[in-house]
């Protein structure tokens, strides 16, 4: 059975949309291949993202998978080169002036460095008065734009406010700065966040800290919330639904309890498997089975496999998985989890030597 990677989005709760999303950027040829076929790396193909109103979804995948990227064209500052994004079930496409200032005020980005997204020149009252008077809400008199800074600086944990006001980024920690980063985006009062990695630069001890800032505001602001990370126990934590990026495709989704506790798509195992686990590592090591993992590296986003992307360093390969991209099946008995995996589709006998990764109900 096939399941759609969209959910159904006429809902009033959707507020941006990603459909068949894709972006290729082209090789710069040598002058010795003026006359050959152009090229393109192949960093997102075909991907559908539905964001809701009070819920996370979280972006999982290794480093080159094509997430910043997926961020970068839902934030409208790269051009696709085709699909749709949806803004409250209206096709949106802007470039700059007037409707890209409109766009942002709905759909803010936090950056994966704190400190180089803030301008180390100015202080935090310069930044956080920026976003304010470009979004039309910095009040009418000076008491009621103070009143909004303090009122920004409180939101985020950053209290009393005037102890951090006037201070420059490199008088901040690691943890105040994304914090500051974090006020700044929300001085637009938006509906949509798309945070790209934005606990990856932190101090371990403070992660936790940003991560339960990110979960309050959702809940309080109803936000919606794109969270990328290649750490997929933190989407466990943090996110309501998981999609798995594979090679600039998704290969699996649902909601974070069963995308991460049941894994399905060979890729996401490998995912989990790679975490830090003490307790694992030590019972591969008595069962004569550590490194026995998927070998290999990622795909050139040049000349991609045909087939499944992962099918070089699968386990489980079987010969359709070579030739034909796979559908979206359905996983066990939650109706959202799915797989982009071969291994699922009832109809193709398994090969002897294949067998489908354990899903527990």
């Amino acid at each position: 059975m096939t399941v759609s990677a969209t959910p159904a989005a006429s809902t009033d709760d959707v507020v941006l949309q990603a459909v068949k999303l894709t972006k290729h950027f082209p090789v710069r040829r040598s002058a010795s291949q003026l006359f050959g076929k152009s090229r393109a790396i192949h960093a997102v193909d075909s991907v559908d993202i539905v964001l809701r109103r009070g819920r996370v979804t979280a972006l999982v995948g290794e480093s080159g998978s094509g997430k910043s990227t997926v961020a970068k064209l839902l934030s409208q500052l790269e051009r696709r080169t085709s699909g749709d994004i949806r803004l409250h079930g209206e096709s949106v496409s802007v470039h700059g002036g007037r409707p890209f200032r409109q766009y942002v005020r709905k759909v803010q980005m936090i950056f994966q460095d704190p400190f180089a997204s803030l301008n180390p020149t100015h202080t935090v009252r310069y930044h956080l008065t920026r976003s304010l008077r470009i979004h039309g809400n910095a009040g009418k008199s000076g008491a009621d734009l103070q009143r909004a800074l303090d009122a920004l600086l409180t939101r985020v944990n950053l209290t009393p406010p005037e102890r951090y006001i006037d201070k420059f980024p490199h008088e901040l920690s690691g943890g105040q700065r994304q914090r500051v980063a974090i006020a700044r985006a929300l001085g637009a009062d938006p509906e949509a966040l798309l945070a790209d990695e934005p606990v990856s630069m932190l101090d371990v001890s403070i992660r936790l800290g940003i991560l339960t800032l990110l979960r309050d505001l959702k809940e309080r602001l109803s936000l919606a919330i794109l969270y990328i990370t290649h750490d997929i126990a933190s989407a466990r934590y943090f996110a309501d639904d998981t999609l798995v990026m594979y090679a600039g495709q998704m290969v699996e989704g649902g909601d974070s309890e069963s995308v991460t506790q049941n894994p399905a798509h060979p890729y996401t195992r490998l995912l989990i498997e790679a975490a830090p686990d003490p307790d694992r590592i030590e019972a591969a090591e008595a069962s004569g089975l550590a490194g026995d993992r998927a070998a290999g590296e990622p795909p050139s986003l040049i000349d991609p496999p045909p087939g499944c992307r992962f099918n070089p360093r699968c386990p489980y390969v079987m010969d359709i998985c070579r030739v034909e991209t796979p559908q979206h099946f359905v996983v066990g008995d939650s109706a959202g989890h799915w797989a982009a995996c071969w291994l699922f589709d009832a109809s193709i006998p398994k090969q002897p030597e294949t067998h489908a990764p354990a899903v527990q109900a």
